[in-house]
């Protein structure tokens, strides 16, 4: 059995796999993003970059352990889970993403275009109070205990580490190596989809399905957080893609 690595996203922290990890009924690694459930390192400026080479140290040295993994990545999770398995494919069994994709032809979702700006980002990320974070993720259609857990960890680390990810990111429009290197991804690779997702919708999928012959699986009635929505089916489909 290979080890397993969650990677979360924004403005998530590990606990949005907490459905998932039941569901699975198996040990997997959900490390926190630097910057958003406590202050990050020292230097660290929370860019694509940083966050990047992060996740890849953190991959070698569960390596060192366990031999090669499989990586789930969510949203900004999968955007690194991606970029990670191609600077290091060496390191991968399988990996898998839900949410985002690194990809050429989107130009980023309205939210992510009013983090991008210098001024209004701040503006709009200050007016954003835990509660109202709260109500946009229950109307997402995350279980209550979720939503309250993780409105509660938008703090102002985690507000400045956002709008520094963003910006590096130019609003999630990829060009270059980010996207050269998806060449060197590792083949056994799986795409899970919400079909009602507001934010990346599921032409992305599809587009980068085809692009790099990876599987898709599309969660009808399911939006951004298809990872909780249905947690119960996409742990099998996990499970199978993990044994093959």
């Amino acid at each position: 059995m290979t080890h397993r690595i969650l990677v979360h996203g924004v403005p998530d922290t590990p606990f949005i796999w907490s459905a998932l990890i039941e569901q699975l009924g198996a040990h997997a690694l959900a490390p926190s993003l630097p910057g958003f459930c406590a202050p990050p390192p020292a230097g660290f400026g929370s860019t694509k970059d940083e966050y990047a080479k992060w996740l890849v140290d953190l991959l070698q040295d569960q390596y060192a352990t366990y031999g090669p993994l499989d990586i789930f990545g969510h949203d900004w999770g999968a955007l690194l889970t991606l970029r990670a398995a191609s600077l290091r494919p060496d390191l991968i069994n399988s990996w898998a993403i839900s949410g985002a994709a690194i990809d050429p032809d989107y130009g980023g979702h309205f939210v992510a275009h009013i983090w991008n700006t210098p001024l209004l980002g701040e503006i709009a990320i200050a007016a954003s109070p835990r509660k109202m974070i709260e109500i946009i993720l229950r109307q997402s259609a995350l279980p209550p205990d979720i939503a309250r857990h993780e409105a509660a960890a938008w703090s102002a680390n985690m507000r400045r580490s956002i709008l520094a990810l963003y910006r590096s990111a130019n609003a999630l429009r990829f060009e270059g190596d980010w996207v050269n290197r998806l060449e060197a991804l590792p083949k056994r690779g799986l795409l899970i989809w919400g079909a009602k997702d507001p934010y990346v919708p599921v032409s992305v999928a599809r587009r980068f399905a085809t692009r790099h012959g990876a599987n898709l699986l599309i969660e009808r009635n399911a939006g951004h957080w298809a990872i909780v929505e249905r947690a119960k089916e996409i742990s099998g489909v996990l499970l199978a893609h993990w044994q093959k």
